[in-house]
């Protein structure tokens, strides 16, 4: 008996070398150890050994059936450390490869232009207000006070969806929107995009920005517009920047102005950009908000008086950032982006 074993166990220490994968491991297990395995068979010939004998086989077969469990559970391990391992490999992340492959992105000019600008009136105490792209011919002129013959009510200039839907080309209309809540005294300020049926050029396009500014009190005057203008024209483009005002016509605003400011290259000296006047183009427009504006809305207009303007937030980032051209905001272009 003790023969026969070494035999098997020599047979199974030759085949367990072999062995390579969990598979094969389950087969020698069956083959040695299984209900027809080897040593198995040998625990059944027991019965046929003189009974002195017994005791002695059966203390070796034991013996040899706890070796090839011991080894078989050794190679276990060994062959799972070893395809840990290898999934180890084959599945890691390197987080530090290729750090530099992608570059953080930062906000377009439009969008961090028109973050200072409400910042800014934020810390002058104003609400900053959403407002729809899509608006009504209601909000966006009737009650704006301009005339049914006024040019910007024509297709030329506005984008029509039907005859009371547009998109709305400026901001102006969340004016009426303020103050027709009632919640009085006004303070705010809404940006947005802006719709215009323009040819593409230098300073023109059919989709711009606009920030509209509503200031609606009691013994609001003409001096408290000029003062909101210089603090907040001071405040984006420093101390240096001056303000020019020309008389205007608005339908919602009486009297009203245009605001002209330092041009940016010359300083005001005079250059090519600016026509050598030493001023920049128009930056923005407004007055004191006509009072058929604020009877249209529900407001006592003896009582109450506001102003209001609009500016290009466009334009204030051209003026800003010396561009000679608003296409350059549009185009995409990778070189120019990453200037800012």
């Amino acid at each position: 008996m003790e023969e026969k074993l070494n035999k098997v166990l020599e047979a199974f220490t030759k085949d367990l070398e072999g062995a390579n994968d969990l598979a094969e491991l389950e087969n020698l297990r069956i083959k040695y150890l299984g209900k027809k395995g080897e040593v198995t068979s040998l625990k059944k010939s027991i019965a046929k050994l003189p009974k002195e004998e017994k005791p002695k086989a059966g203390k070796l077969i034991n013996q040899t059936s706890s070796k090839i469990e011991e080894s078989l559970a050794k190679k276990n391990e060994e062959i799972k450390a070893i395809l840990l391992e290898k999934k180890v490999k084959e599945e890691t992340i390197d987080v530090t490869a290729h750090f530099d492959k992608y570059e953080s992105g930062h906000f377009a000019v439009i969008n961090q232009t028109m973050e200072e600008l409400e910042s800014i009136f934020q810390n002058m105490g104003f609400d900053v207000i959403e407002g729809p792209e899509v608006d009504t011919v209601k909000y966006v002129f009737d009650d704006l006070n301009s005339p049914k013959d006024h040019p910007a009510r024509s297709t030329s200039d506005t984008f029509y969806i039907n005859e009371d839907v547009l998109l709305r080309p400026h901001t102006s209309s969340m004016q009426i929107r303020v103050m027709k809540e009632g919640k009085l005294p006004i303070r705010m300020v809404s940006a947005g995009r802006v719709f215009r049926n323009d040819e593409v050029d230098q300073t023109h396009s059919p989709m711009f920005h606009q920030l509209e500014c509503l200031v609606v009190d009691e013994k609001v005057s003409m001096a408290n517009l000029k003062a909101t203008l210089e603090t907040f024209i001071k405040e984006m483009f420093g101390e240096d920047m001056n303000l020019r005002y020309r008389p205007h016509h608005f339908p919602f605003t009486e009297p009203s102005l245009e605001v002209d400011v330092t041009c940016p290259v010359c300083k005001g000296e005079g250059c090519s950009s600016c026509g050598n006047t030493g001023w920049s183009m128009e930056l923005l427009g407004g007055g004191m908000v006509h009072p058929k504006v604020l009877e249209a809305c529900g407001i006592d207009s003896e009582k109450y008086t506001g102003f209001a303007f609009g500016l290009g937030v466009d334009r204030i980032a051209m003026v800003k950032y010396g561009l000679d051209d608003i296409r350059l905001l549009y185009d995409n272009d990778k070189r120019f982006i990453e200037q800012f």
